[in-house]
């Protein structure tokens, strides 16, 4: 009867969340939209997102085609089909790897930096200060975030798989003495519209929920210090979560898009 009981008090506390974070993605669509439009905070938050995520991205993106390509190098020289390596590279790059590992570090460094941030801010009750103030704090801390992240990730994603395809020319280039020209004319010709316009439809939807949920822990955080570092943590682990879900989603859309 306990164990009943725990598994029903949980199915109630999950279904209750969904619903919170259902209404607050729908506050956040009609914020966005709504004059004045806070600009330079905006300007800032892409600033902090983007800019200063490129390293993390290019180093990840870096070692990702390096690995990738010291993997399968063997493995297509048995087959003799070793010349197929900068095309399977870049597809497999661009259509998967690059979107969802460059999500999930943007999900380590920006949601868990966003939770924290509007977590202390509201434990400090400097929320409740803007309220009373007569600012809108949802609009201009969270409208602005979520709007910044769902616009920097796709260009990140973009970068990582540059910087991806990079390394995989280094090892390329290393072992079996291909040109850069030559490598990256198999890649162009390997890739096609459909395997970039999926994977960046994609990378708008993975920054919007990074976003939403990083902004709505952080922004309803409860029990004062310890509940910053919990909202933190929940962030990254429910954003990784629903980035799996959405790269699933997105996976079975395009497949049935091909097939028609």
């Amino acid at each position: 009867m306990i164990g009943l009981r725990q598994i029903k008090s949980q199915l109630i506390n999950f279904f209750i969340e969904v619903g919170e974070i259902s209404y607050f993605t729908k506050r956040f669509f009609i914020e966005v939209f709504k004059r004045p439009f806070e600009t330079k905070e905006f300007l800032r938050q892409c600033y902090q997102m983007g800019n200063r995520s490129l390293l993390l991205v290019g180093i990840t993106g870096f070692i990702i085609g390096l690995v990738l390509t010291l993997q399968t190098r063997p493995t297509l020289m048995e087959f003799g089909a070793v010349s197929w390596m900068p095309s399977m590279v870049s597809i497999s790059i661009v259509r998967e790897i690059g979107p969802i590992i460059t999500a999930l570090v943007c999900a380590g460094r920006i949601g868990s930096g966003i939770g924290a941030e509007l977590g202390s801010m509201r434990v400090t009750e400097q929320i409740d200060a803007m309220e009373v103030s007569g600012t809108n704090p949802f609009k201009y801390l969270v409208a602005t975030r979520v709007l910044a992240v769902t616009l920097m990730l796709p260009l990140l994603v973009l970068f990582g798989d540059a910087i991806a395809l990079f390394g995989s020319y280094l090892v390329e280039n290393l072992k079996g003495n291909v040109s850069f020209l030559l490598y990256f004319n198999k890649v162009f010709d390997a890739l096609e519209f459909g395997d970039i316009l999926p994977a960046t439809i994609k990378s708008f939807f993975f920054g919007l929920a990074i976003g939403i949920v990083g902004c709505y822990k952080g922004y309803n955080c409860k029990k004062g210090t310890e509940g910053v570092g919990k909202a933190a943590n929940t962030a990254v682990v429910l954003s990784s979560l629903l980035l799996f879900i959405i790269d699933f989603i997105a996976v079975f859309v395009t497949d049935i898009f091909y097939d028609l």
